[in-house]
Protein backbone atom coordinates (compact mmCIF):
# COMPACT_ATOMS: atom_id res chain seq x y z
CA UNK A 1 0.00 0.00 0.00
CA UNK A 2 1.54 3.18 -0.44
CA UNK A 3 1.90 6.65 1.00
CA UNK A 4 -0.26 9.30 -0.71
CA UNK A 5 0.58 13.16 -1.02
CA UNK A 6 -2.26 15.54 -0.12
CA UNK A 7 -1.91 19.52 -0.61
CA UNK A 8 -3.01 20.96 2.74
CA UNK A 9 -3.57 24.61 1.25
CA UNK A 10 -5.96 23.13 -1.46
CA UNK A 11 -8.26 21.55 0.79
CA UNK A 12 -11.94 21.88 -0.14
CA UNK A 13 -13.94 23.43 2.63
CA UNK A 14 -14.49 21.33 5.96
CA UNK A 15 -17.72 23.40 6.82
CA UNK A 16 -19.86 21.21 4.13
CA UNK A 17 -18.28 17.74 5.95
CA UNK A 18 -19.65 19.17 9.23
CA UNK A 19 -22.84 20.56 8.06
CA UNK A 20 -23.54 17.25 6.28
CA UNK A 21 -22.91 15.26 9.36
CA UNK A 22 -24.74 17.53 11.55
CA UNK A 23 -27.58 17.14 9.43
CA UNK A 24 -27.82 13.52 9.73
CA UNK A 25 -27.78 13.32 13.51
CA UNK A 26 -23.56 12.57 13.84
CA UNK A 27 -21.51 14.42 15.91
CA UNK A 28 -17.91 14.78 14.68
CA UNK A 29 -15.10 16.56 16.87
CA UNK A 30 -11.45 16.33 18.29
CA UNK A 31 -11.62 13.32 21.12
CA UNK A 32 -10.94 14.29 24.50
CA UNK A 33 -7.89 12.48 26.91
CA UNK A 34 -10.69 11.40 29.49
CA UNK A 35 -11.99 9.30 26.34
CA UNK A 36 -8.86 7.74 25.48
CA UNK A 37 -9.91 4.45 27.07
CA UNK A 38 -12.96 4.18 25.27
CA UNK A 39 -11.82 5.27 22.17
CA UNK A 40 -8.23 2.90 21.74
CA UNK A 41 -10.78 -0.36 23.38
CA UNK A 42 -13.53 0.63 20.24
CA UNK A 43 -10.30 0.56 17.74
CA UNK A 44 -8.61 -2.58 19.53
CA UNK A 45 -12.21 -4.16 19.03
CA UNK A 46 -13.28 -3.19 15.81
CA UNK A 47 -9.75 -2.41 14.10
CA UNK A 48 -6.18 -4.01 14.85
CA UNK A 49 -3.95 -4.00 18.44
CA UNK A 50 -1.95 -1.98 16.04
CA UNK A 51 -3.85 0.77 15.49
CA UNK A 52 -5.29 1.08 19.04
CA UNK A 53 -1.17 1.99 19.40
CA UNK A 54 -1.42 4.64 17.41
CA UNK A 55 -4.18 5.74 18.40
CA UNK A 56 -3.34 6.14 21.79
CA UNK A 57 -0.35 8.19 20.41
CA UNK A 58 -2.54 10.45 18.84
CA UNK A 59 -4.98 10.99 22.01
CA UNK A 60 -1.59 11.98 24.25
CA UNK A 61 -0.89 14.82 22.45
CA UNK A 62 -1.71 18.69 23.06
CA UNK A 63 -4.13 19.37 20.77
CA UNK A 64 -5.47 15.57 20.56
CA UNK A 65 -5.02 14.83 17.38
CA UNK A 66 -7.82 12.29 17.12
CA UNK A 67 -11.54 12.90 16.17
CA UNK A 68 -14.28 10.95 16.44
CA UNK A 69 -17.67 10.54 14.98
CA UNK A 70 -20.47 9.92 17.29
CA UNK A 71 -24.43 9.20 16.99
CA UNK A 72 -26.38 8.86 20.27
CA UNK A 73 -23.35 8.58 22.48
CA UNK A 74 -22.25 6.16 20.83
CA UNK A 75 -18.66 5.72 18.43
CA UNK A 76 -18.86 5.07 14.51
CA UNK A 77 -16.08 6.27 13.59
CA UNK A 78 -11.84 7.95 14.24
CA UNK A 79 -9.71 9.49 12.19
CA UNK A 80 -5.78 10.37 13.57
CA UNK A 81 -2.78 12.37 12.66
CA UNK A 82 0.77 12.74 13.55
CA UNK A 83 0.73 9.31 15.64
CA UNK A 84 3.55 7.29 14.16
CA UNK A 85 5.13 9.85 12.36
CA UNK A 86 4.76 14.02 12.04
CA UNK A 87 3.39 14.99 8.82
CA UNK A 88 1.38 11.66 8.47
CA UNK A 89 -2.63 11.09 8.24
CA UNK A 90 -4.13 7.79 9.95
CA UNK A 91 -4.86 5.03 11.03
CA UNK A 92 -8.84 5.55 10.47
CA UNK A 93 -11.88 3.39 10.33
CA UNK A 94 -15.50 3.55 10.51
CA UNK A 95 -17.73 0.90 11.61
CA UNK A 96 -19.29 -1.35 9.36
CA UNK A 97 -22.48 -0.78 10.29
CA UNK A 98 -21.62 3.06 9.43
CA UNK A 99 -19.92 3.09 6.27
CA UNK A 100 -21.42 4.88 3.35
CA UNK A 101 -22.62 7.65 5.14
CA UNK A 102 -19.85 10.08 4.63
CA UNK A 103 -18.50 9.54 7.93
CA UNK A 104 -14.78 8.77 6.58
CA UNK A 105 -14.43 11.37 4.56
CA UNK A 106 -15.71 13.87 7.18
CA UNK A 107 -13.15 12.60 9.68
CA UNK A 108 -10.52 12.37 7.03
CA UNK A 109 -11.68 16.13 6.46
CA UNK A 110 -11.35 17.01 9.78
CA UNK A 111 -8.40 15.64 10.38
CA UNK A 112 -6.38 17.47 7.32
CA UNK A 113 -7.59 20.91 8.11
CA UNK A 114 -6.48 20.51 11.64
CA UNK A 115 -3.44 19.88 10.03
CA UNK A 116 -3.36 22.87 7.96
CA UNK A 117 -4.08 24.70 11.42
CA UNK A 118 -1.19 23.48 13.20
CA UNK A 119 1.09 24.61 10.39
CA UNK A 120 1.70 21.67 8.35
CA UNK A 121 1.71 22.81 4.23
CA UNK A 122 1.49 19.05 3.30
CA UNK A 123 0.57 16.01 4.93
CA UNK A 124 0.85 12.26 4.27
CA UNK A 125 -1.63 9.44 4.38
CA UNK A 126 0.34 6.55 5.23
CA UNK A 127 0.24 3.39 4.10
CA UNK A 128 -2.91 4.22 2.30
CA UNK A 129 -5.50 1.36 1.84
CA UNK A 130 -8.41 2.92 -0.44
CA UNK A 131 -6.35 4.94 -2.94
CA UNK A 132 -9.25 5.59 -5.42
CA UNK A 133 -11.29 7.64 -2.26
CA UNK A 134 -8.21 9.48 -1.25
CA UNK A 135 -7.60 10.87 -4.88
CA UNK A 136 -11.00 11.75 -5.52
CA UNK A 137 -11.80 13.30 -1.45
CA UNK A 138 -8.98 15.30 -1.44
CA UNK A 139 -6.60 15.33 -4.49
CA UNK A 140 -4.11 12.18 -2.92
CA UNK A 141 -1.45 11.82 -5.37
CA UNK A 142 0.63 8.10 -4.76
CA UNK A 143 4.04 8.52 -3.68
CA UNK A 144 6.21 6.22 -6.12
CA UNK A 145 8.11 3.26 -4.40
CA UNK A 146 6.96 4.46 -0.78
CA UNK A 147 5.99 0.73 0.15
CA UNK A 148 7.05 -0.55 3.33
CA UNK A 149 8.44 2.93 3.65
CA UNK A 150 7.92 3.68 7.12
CA UNK A 151 6.81 0.59 8.35
CA UNK A 152 9.72 -1.45 6.96
CA UNK A 153 10.86 -4.03 9.91
CA UNK A 154 8.04 -3.19 12.08
CA UNK A 155 7.61 -5.81 14.63
CA UNK A 156 4.06 -8.14 14.58
CA UNK A 157 2.84 -10.12 17.13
Amino acid sequence: MPDMLVKLYTLPPLEPELEAMRAAGVDLRRALPPEKHVVTAWVRLHFSEAWASECDVAMSHHPVSCFVATENDQLLGFACYDATIKGFFGPTGVSEAARGRGIGRALLMACLHDMRAQGYGYGIIGAAGPTGFYEKAVGAIEIADSWPGIYRGILHK
